[in-house]
């Protein structure tokens, strides 16, 4: 499994969000998306070559402030995650404070809390 996170101003675009939605089918990777305004924040998890692949993708769609927070690594998981954790599909949210609590969820909290600068390296959690 690998996985990458990527931020931009924000995502109101539908349109965006459509293609978005059509390349994680397309690269059959899960995706979390924070939408409706500042930050957009964008998780994808899945094999190697599909979270590169979803990566392109959204830089093509050239989106303001565009940062890929964390590159497409292994995922490093910091507890094991329950059965009931999806690995394939297009997920949105509103909020960041839910968006935190599904990388909480995932296992990979301290990346995301770290990639979103709220979290120093030296910081423990």
């Amino acid at each position: 499994m690998w996985n990458a996170l990527i931020r931009t101003h924000h995502i109101t675009s539908r349109k965006k969000v459509a293609k978005l939605k059509q390349a994680a089918s397309a690269q059959a990777v899960f995706v979390l998306l924070r939408s409706g305004g500042s930050p957009g924040i964008m998780y994808v998890e899945g094999s190697k070559d599909g979270v590169e692949d979803w990566v392109g993708d959204v830089q093509r769609l050239r989106y303001k402030d565009y940062q890929l927070a964390s590159r497409p690594a292994a995922v490093s998981q910091e507890h094991s995650i329950s059965s009931d954790i999806h690995h394939v599909g297009f997920f949105e949210t509103k909020s960041v404070k839910d968006f935190g609590h599904q990388m909480q969820q995932r296992g990979v909290f301290a990346l995301w809390r770290k990639a979103m600068g709220y979290a120093s390296d030296d910081e423990r959690l």
